[in-house]
């Protein structure tokens, strides 16, 4: 397997789009938020309506991509829920083993480190990680003084 192929408008912002490598019949995603789907609890739902508002701020809101984010904001809740518990509980439990007391893992911490993974994935597909923001290029937003000309004279 090799890279995925990135997403026609994140090769314009970076500044590598040509011809030979657009896909000129690939749908063009309709700009904008969606709501929360119905199956997200309300912490999820939270965290679906912030990511919603990072990305619309910086125009890759989509109302095409909410199963993507409904999956992202879940398991960015399945992250904060699992932490909770390791607070409270601590990251060990003891059991009696032939030898006497065994300290063993509690299971959170893999149901945590699983939900991070597939959050950070997610995050990257989203352009949200700083690796996947270094690869983005902006335009300058600077105007240019419209007074400047004078101290030239």
């Amino acid at each position: 397997m090799g890279r995925k192929p990135l997403p026609d408008h994140l090769k314009v912002l970076q500044g590598t789009a040509r011809p030979d490598r657009m896909n000129a019949d690939a749908p063009d995603a309709p700009q904008g938020v969606s709501e929360p789907l119905e199956w997200l609890n309300t912490r999820a739902a939270e965290l679906f309506q912030q990511v919603s508002a990072i990305l619309d701020g910086i125009g890759l809101a989509s109302p095409v991509d909410v199963a993507s984010l409904a999956l992202l904001a879940s398991r960015l809740e399945e992250v904060e829920a699992t932490s909770a518990v390791l607070d409270d509980l601590g990251r060990t439990y003891v059991t009696e083993g032939p030898s006497g007391q065994l300290f063993r893992p509690r299971p959170e911490i893999a149901m945590r480190n699983e939900s991070m993974r597939h959050a950070q994935s997610l995050l990257a597909e989203f352009g949200l990680t700083p690796a996947a923001r270094s690869k983005v290029k902006v335009g300058s937003t600077e105007q240019e003084n419209p007074f400047a000309a004078l101290d030239r004279i």
